[in-house]
C-alpha cells in the first residue's frame, strides 16, 4: 500500500501537467476571442467603410482562410495523452473491488473488536494516530452499503445513521438523505423495529412524496404494526410498556445469523481490548525476569538474553532485544517482494485457500538466502534448545490495518504497533502485546506429543499502524533427544 501512495502522487503530478496544458490552451483561445471580439465590434458599426481599407479586407480573408483553421486545430489539440497513458500504465496496480470491500470490512472488524462508535471512527479519533483523517458522508454510506450487501443489517444501521447525522449537520454530499434513509429504514425493519422503520419512511416521504418504495413500505409497515398490536391484545399484553420489553443485543443477533461462535468471539475481542485477562495477583507474583543462557549455551554464556515470563499455564516467555534494527530491516527487505495473501488449509478440499478469519500477507525465507536468516535460525536454536533442521522456514507476516488471525491452533515479534495487534489466548484469558525487537515462545504440544489445547490463540486486528512478525514453527520430529517424550499425556 505504500507503493500505492507513490503511484497516486505520480498520477497527481501527471494530472497537474495536464491541467497546465489545458489552461495554456484555453488562455490562447481566450486571447484570440478577446482580440476578435474587439475587432468585429468596430467593424460591424460601418462594414463598408471598414472593408474599404484594403488591409482590412486582406486580413479578413487571411483570418477566415487560415487563422480560424489554426484556432480549430488548437481547440481540437488533445492534451490528455500524457495523463491518460500514465493512468493506463498505473491502473494495473490499482486496488480491485475486492480490495475496497476488504478494506471496508476491516473497518467494521475494528469497530466491533475495539468497541468504537461510528462517530469516533468517522472523526478519525483513534489512539496513537499521527495523520488524522475524517470520513465523509460518501465514506460512511459506502461502509453501510458493504454491510448491506452482506446482509449485515447491524452495521448497515450504524453507518447509514452516521451518514444521515453528517447530512443533518449540514455536510455537503452527492449522496442525498432520501437514499440514505431508504437503506436505513430497511436495515432497521430487518432487525425487527417496525415502528422506527415506519417513522423513517414518513420522514422520507416528507422529502420525496412520490418515492415509490417508501409509499409501498408505508402501507406495509402500518399493516405489520396493526397486526402486531392485535396479536398483543389477543395475548393480554395491551399495556406492555416499551421499557419492559426484553432488550436485544443487535450485534449478538447478527453474529448468530452469520454463524459466528459467540462465546469465543466475545472472549477474543475482550482480550484484544485488554479486558478479561485472567492473571491474578498471586499468579503474577510467580512470574519473573531473568538473564538466560539456556544451560550455559556457548553462544549465550558471555551474552545471556533477557527472558521474561509472560504467562504461567501454558508457559509463555518473551525474549527482549533479541533481533536488531538492522536484522529487522533486512528481513523486511527480503520478504517485501514476495509477500502474498496468507492462506489456510481447507479441511474439505485439502487445498490452501484464503479466508476472512486470516487477513495478512506472508513470505517464507530460507537460511541460504542471506546470512541474517541463518543467524536468526541459529539464535532460535540457542534460545529453545531445539533442532532447526526439521523446523519450517522462517515465515514473515505483515498485518496491515484490520489485519488479524482469529482463534486457531498451530499443531516470535518484530514491530511496535500504536494500537491493537495483540496475540491472545481466549481459553486461558492471556494477552501478549507486540513489542519491537522481542520474541515470544511457547510449546503447542506436550512432551508426550499430545496437543495443548490451552494454546489456542489469535492475532488481534491492528487498529493503528502495521505489524511485522516472524514465525518459526518447530516440529516435534527431530527433537527426540532434545525434548524427550514425557511419561504422562500432559507432561
Amino acid at each position: 500500500m505504500t507503493d500505492l501512495l507513490y503511484t497516486e502522487k505520480d498520477l497527481v503530478t501527471s494530472l497537474k501537467d495536464y491541467i497546465r496544458a489545458e489552461e495554456s490552451k484555453l488562455q490562447q483561445v481566450k486571447q484570440w476571442a478577446e482580440k476578435l471580439d474587439s475587432l468585429t465590434a468596430t467593424a460591424v458599426q460601418d462594414p463598408e467603410g471598414f472593408l474599404g481599407h484594403p488591409v482590412n479586407a486582406f486580413k479578413l480573408m487571411k483570418r477566415l482562410n487560415s487563422e480560424w483553421a489554426d484556432l480549430e486545430s488548437l481547440v481540437l489539440k488533445d492534451t490528455t495523452d500524457g495523463f491518460i497513458s500514465n493512468l493506463t500504465v498505473q491502473r494495473q496496480y490499482f486496488p480491485t473491488d475486492e480490495d475496497q470491500t476488504g478494506a471496508a470490512k476491516a473497518l467494521l472488524r475494528l469497530q466491533d473488536t475495539y468497541k468504537l462508535s461510528a462517530n469516533v471512527l468517522s472523526a478519525g479519533d483513534l489512539p496513537g494516530v499521527v495523520h488524522k483523517s475524517r470520513m465523509t458522508v460518501e465514506d460512511c454510506f459506502e461502509l453501510g452499503k458493504v454491510a448491506y450487501s452482506e446482509a449485515d443489517y447491524y452495521h448497515t444501521e450504524l453507518w447509514m445513521t452516521q451518514a444521515l447525522k453528517q447530512l443533518d449537520e449540514g455536510e455537503s454530499s452527492s449522496v442525498d438523505k432520501v437514499t440514505v434513509m431508504d437503506y436505513l429504514s430497511y436495515a432497521i425493519y430487518q432487525q425487527g423495529e417496525i415502528d422506527r422503520a415506519l417513522e423513517l419512511t414518513k420522514r422520507m416521504l416528507k422529502l420525496d412524496p412520490s418515492h415509490q418504495r417508501a409509499n409501498s413500505n408505508l402501507k406495509y409497515f402500518e399493516f405489520q404494526l396493526e397486526k402486531q398490536r392485535k396479536a398483543e391484545e389477543a395475548e393480554g399484553k395491551k399495556e406492555v410498556q416499551e421499557k419492559e420489553k426484553k432488550k436485544v443485543d443487535k450485534r449478538d443477533v447478527q453474529m448468530k445469523r452469520s454463524k459466528d461462535p459467540l462465546p469465543e468471539r466475545k472472549r477474543y475481542e475482550q482480550l484484544c481490548r485488554g479486558e478479561g485477562v485472567k492473571m491474578t495477583r498471586r499468579r503474577s507474583s510467580r512470574l519473573f525476569c531473568r538473564y538466560y543462557d539456556n544451560g550455559r549455551n556457548p553462544r549465550l554464556i558471555l551474552a545471556p538474553v533477557k527472558e521474561e515470563d509472560e504467562w504461567d499455564r501454558p508457559r509463555i516467555v518473551r525474549y527482549h532485544d533479541i533481533i536488531s534494527d538492522y536484522e529487522i530491516s533486512k528481513v523486511k527487505e527480503l520478504a517485501k517482494p514476495r509477500l502474498r495473501r496468507a492462506t489456510v488449509h481447507d479441511p474439505i478440499t485439502g487445498k490452501l485457500t484464503t479466508a476472512q478469519y486470516r487477513v495478512s500477507k506472508s513470505a517464507w525465507l530460507t537460511a541460504y538466502e542471506h546470512p541474517v536468516i541463518e543467524t536468526i535460525n541459529q539464535r532460535i536454536e540457542d534460545l529453545t534448545g531445539l533442532e532447526m533442521d526439521t523446523a519450517e522456514e522462517l515465515q514473515v507476516a505483515n498485518y496491515g490495518v484490520g489485519g488479524q488471525y482469529e482463534p486457531h491452533f498451530d499443531f516470535g515479534r518484530m514491530s511496535d504497533v500504536p494500537a491493537g495487534g495483540a496475540t491472545v489466548f481466549p481459553d486461558v484469558g492471556a494477552a501478549v502485546w507486540p513489542k519491537k525487537g522481542t520474541a515470544v515462545f511457547w510449546y503447542n504440544l506436550f512432551a508426550s506429543g499430545e496437543g495443548d489445547y490451552s494454546t489456542r490463540h489469535a492475532a488481534c486486528p491492528v487498529l493503528v499502524g502495521n505489524k511485522w512478525v516472524s514465525n518459526k514453527w518447530i516440529h516435534e520430529r527431530g527433537q527426540e533427544f532434545r525434548r524427550p517424550c514425557g511419561l504422562s499425556e500432559t507432561e
